[in-house]
């Protein structure tokens, strides 16, 4: 049975960028800018996914992470 959607977790990088990871699957990718991950991470599903069991919806969750003092 094909996934309805997958949920990548995106965040931005320790060196620079930003990273996404789904969320209960083995993709990750990164990339410079948002808009380069959002193809990036389209990429990753299109080769982790047979074409009949590619998720329909792919959303992004970003994280944002505040620092405390």
């Amino acid at each position: 049975m094909p996934q309805s959607e997958i949920i990548f977790s995106v965040q931005e990088s320790p060196e620079g960028g930003y990273e996404a990871r789904a969320l209960g699957f083995s993709i990750f990718t990164q990339a410079d800018t948002l808009d380069e991950l959002k193809t990036n991470i389209r990429d990753a599903v299109s080769c982790h996914f047979d074409p009949p069991d590619k998720p329909s919806v792919i959303r992004l969750r970003k994280r944002n992470e505040e620092k405390t003092h």
